[in-house]
């Protein structure tokens, strides 16, 4: 996930460019810029550079384009919970960013990325900020279905079952190393990710919203793992892929967090809970009334589309990709504080939002192509509505 407009761009414009660079406003267009730079620097800079943790910019450094006072409170909320996470947890900006956009859109992330990055501190610091439970649960080989969901346990006192919910029943869920567990573990999030509730024993038991699952894999380590099934890929929003930090954001991590100050203190000192769970869930609701466009509409839905056809996938994206790039976009138009969305929204999450959901052909792999550039190059080869 990028940010877009920031001025680290490496190439100028080109009179050949297939994507349209400008916007209905006639400013210059983020999403041609960023389709300009990768055009540019294809051959020494990844897709995933592109779409990496140094991005452009975040939404509220965007050039104003029309602000709504209907939605400054999800731009202030967006702002100030930025703010207070980096008290704490130093950079990774897609990762901040994708988080964010997909528990205001009501989705999942997958996180790749290796250990020690400070995704559970990231998780718990988060939910501080925004008043929710934190749970976490590490996958094992051996771990249950019912260690995740719980289980009816027999009550002495009472001689009956009573039903005891289980660690997923919180609000942001920290799944981690996901794939270290076989498929039948796997599936028991099935059902709480895409209906929030768990059935046992013929009852259902709803888990409290706003409820996000953040699951992690390690790209490094195949031995003892299990490939997450493409029925449970698509249940995630994003796909996230976090790398190590830079140079500066690792030195002030060193300074931050080299003092030997309990963790626990920290927040409850440094951190503020700036909202609750009930202003999220009305401002996520909030968000689901941004406008998109007919044109807009039928420009995800071209790229969408587009996936399943492109010589280089085996396996395009269902139509639950287009509705998580219409849910994200207009996240992403309510962080900058507009009441409709843009293109520009749709191509910042264009690549997370797909990546998962694509496979390469045998030939693909075999000639060492990136499913990120892939995506790239087919996103600009679909125009850009102007108006």
């Amino acid at each position: 996930m990028t940010d877009p407009t920031n001025g680290n761009s490496q190439a100028g414009s080109r009179a050949d460019d297939p994507m349209p660079q400008q916007t209905a406003d006639g400013g210059a267009s983020p999403a041609a810029a960023m389709v300009r730079n990768s055009d540019a620097t294809l051959g020494s800079q990844s897709a995933q550079d592109l779409f990496s943790t140094e991005p452009s910019s975040s939404p509220d450094q965007r050039q104003a384009r029309g602000k709504s006072e209907r939605f400054t409170p999800v731009e202030q909320l967006y702002k100030s919970v930025s703010a207070e996470v980096a008290k704490i947890f130093v950079g990774q900006d897609e990762l901040v960013l994708g988080t964010l956009t997909a528990l205001f859109s009501g989705g999942h992330v997958l996180i790749e990325s290796v250990p020690g990055l400070g995704k559970t501190l990231f998780v718990r610091t988060l939910g501080r900020v925004l008043g929710c439970d934190f749970g976490r649960i590490q996958f094992t080989a051996d771990l249950m279905p019912s260690d995740i969901t719980g289980a009816p346990v027999f009550d002495m006192q009472k001689s009956e079952f009573r039903f005891r919910a289980g660690p997923v029943f919180t609000q942001l869920l920290l799944a981690d190393e996901i794939n270290r567990s076989p498929a039948k573990t796997h599936a028991a999030l099935l059902e709480i990710m895409q209906e929030y509730r768990v059935t046992i024993d013929g009852t259902s038991h709803v888990v409290p919203q706003p409820f996000l699952v953040m699951a992690t894999q390690n790209p490094l380590e195949s031995e003892g793992t299990y490939n997450l099934p493409e029925a449970q890929l698509d249940r995630f929003m994003f796909k996230l892929k976090v790398d190590y930090p830079t140079e500066s954001q690792e030195a002030e991590i060193l300074k931050l967090h080299s003092k030997q100050v309990n963790l626990n203190e920290r927040l409850d000192t440094e951190i503020r809970t700036i909202t609750d769970p009930e202003t999220v869930r009305k401002l996520i609701q909030l968000c689901g009334t941004v406008n998109v466009e007919d044109a807009l509409v039928d420009y995800i839905n071209k790229i969408v589309r587009a996936t399943r056809v492109w010589p280089a996938f085996h396996i395009g994206a269902s139509p639950r990709a287009g509705l998580a790039l219409m849910q994200c976009a207009r996240t992403l138009a309510g962080f900058s504080g507009r009441d409709y969305a843009i293109p520009d929204d749709v191509v910042e999450v264009a690549i997370p939002a797909l990546r998962h959901r694509v496979q390469l052909t045998a030939e693909a792999e075999i000639e060492g192509r990136d499913v990120d550039e892939e995506l790239l190059a087919m996103i600009r080869g679909i125009e850009v509505p102007r108006d």
